[in-house]
């Protein structure tokens, strides 16, 4: 599917130019007010975001059958989601300007909305949800299966295929109990997981597993 994403992206862009919908003006001023706001938002964020992905990644590592290439590989795609990501923003505000991309709740379908060519070619919103259902099926996937092998190997259980049902239907579960709107699921997201998954897991558990592996390792050496 990696290669029909970028065949839909690519598309996207060429429709987008061609309905003459780019307007570079909406760029400027840039670094209005310096670069300390830009890193204030980077340094700060990526304490928590992104978190499942942090975890995840982390679980799955043990099992590539290549794992000298994991790290290659990781840095390679956050360098290419990066310059994805960085892309995508530029023509969100080139098409629809500063203030309508910050008010928009998925930018990139409001740009994907706007496209016009030769008075027939609209309303392509078909683009942006097929790229949403593919990521949202893969990026479920992946976390569905950290969750089975790890809730195997917690319980000791040889077919972890067993508990791809039980946790499926969990999942099912919650998705559609934990928030009952997007901004809801904002909300939880960002501010009351933050402080209650993100920070402890991320941060201070992490901390105190090094300290305790440092401790013990001090101990081996001394014996």
């Amino acid at each position: 599917l990696f290669i029909f994403m970028y065949i839909l992206a690519i598309m996207g862009f060429i429709l987008i130019v061609c309905s003459g919908l780019i307007d570079f003006t909406n760029l400027k001023p840039v670094l209005e007010e310096g670069i300390l706001p830009v890193l204030k938002v980077a340094f700060t964020q990526i304490i928590y975001f992104p978190f499942a992905e942090a975890i995840v990644f982390i679980m799955i590592l043990p099992y590539l059958k290549t794992q000298e290439k994991a790290k290659a590989t990781m840095l390679c795609a956050t360098g290419l989601s990066g310059i994805n990501l960085t892309i995508t923003m530029l023509i969100n505000i080139s098409v629809l300007g500063v203030d309508l991309t910050e008010r928009s709740q998925f930018p990139l379908l409001s740009t994907v909305q706007s496209i016009q060519v030769a008075d027939f070619l609209e309303r392509l919103d078909v683009f942006f949800m097929l790229g949403l259902v593919i990521g949202g099926f893969i990026k479920i996937s992946v976390l569905l299966y950290a969750a089975v092998i790890g809730t195997a190997n917690l319980f000791k259980i040889k077919s972890p295929s067993r508990l791809a049902y039980p946790l499926g239907f969990v999942i099912l579960f919650m998705a559609s109990t934990i928030a009952s709107n997007f901004q809801e699921h904002l909300h939880e997201g960002l501010k009351v997981e933050m402080f209650i998954l993100h920070m402890p897991i991320l941060g201070i558990i992490p901390l105190l597993l090094l300290l305790v592996a440092f401790l013990k390792n001090r101990k081996k050496q001394r014996g």
